[in-house]
């Protein structure tokens, strides 16, 4: 795996498992988002692929954007670009024309939990908390917020976002609607996760593609949304307040 990480794809039994990795707690560089974007697009026109388990590797499930990368935004153009890789991702995600299962194994934070609110199912372990952090280094979760609300609703979207220091527990999350089901165990999630995809893999692929087609009614206008979102990201990381924010961050 390089710096950069890497995304890995299997199928058996028409189901497709992509795997994404980094080192710095399966964090997303814009490399990665576009690789996973582009993957996605691919296996929604596979006919091999029923269902899609999507997964990471590690203790942590995604630590959102890329923090190096963040960074070294210093125009608003490459800001726009940066935050619209999430953005292609869950538009992505949403158009796939495959149930798209989310294991999360550990904790999410920002980006991180915009993609297991873009899957349509999603199994946790006890353990995987979530958070908001943007509101606290000036810009917020404008790109990932329809996703999330609408899985958890706007006024738990509005607790996570004004508490950015604060991890919701999978207990929380499940409440809320963005699990399905946690475990006291890897394993637990791991089978779950299988048995739940093996079950989906064996119903007709046009059911399940016209069932997808009606979960995301409604959200037709995130292909223009969702990139005038990643423009405000875009235009608050060049703030002075985001710069010292992020600077303090990383030390």
């Amino acid at each position: 795996m390089s710096d950069t990480g890497s995304i890995s794809i299997s199928v058996e039994n028409k189901i497709a498992t992509i795997t994404f990795s980094h080192p710095a707690s399966n964090s997303f560089p814009s490399i990665l988002l576009q690789k996973l974007t582009d993957e996605l697009n691919k296996i929604s026109s596979n006919s091999v692929v029923n269902v899609v388990i999507l997964q990471s590797e590690g203790n942590a499930f995604c630590a959102g954007a890329s923090f190096d990368e963040l960074l070294a935004v210093n125009d608003f153009e490459t800001g726009k670009k940066f935050f619209s890789g999430f953005a292609n991702v869950i538009n992505a995600m949403r158009k796939c024309s495959k149930i798209i299962i989310g294991k999360v194994q550990g904790k999410a934070v920002g980006g991180g939990v915009g993609l297991i609110a873009a899957c349509d199912f999603a199994f946790a372990y006890q353990d995987a908390a979530i958070k908001l952090s943007e509101i606290a280094i000036g810009i917020g979760p404008f790109v990932i917020e329809p996703a999330v609300s609408r899985k958890i609703g706007k006024i738990a979207m509005a607790e996570m976002t004004l508490q950015p220091n604060i991890w919701q527990t999978a207990d929380w999350a499940k409440e809320k609607g963005l699990y399905a089901d946690i475990f006291d165990s890897q394993d637990e999630v791991n089978e779950s996760t299988i048995k739940l995809a093996k079950k989906l893999a064996s119903y007709n692929p046009d059911a399940l593609t016209e069932i997808k087609k009606v979960f995301w009614q409604g959200t037709e206008n995130w292909d223009e949304l969702l990139y005038e979102r990643a423009a405000i990201s875009g235009k608050l990381v060049l703030s002075d307040f985001t710069k010292e924010a992020l600077r303090q961050f990383k030390k």
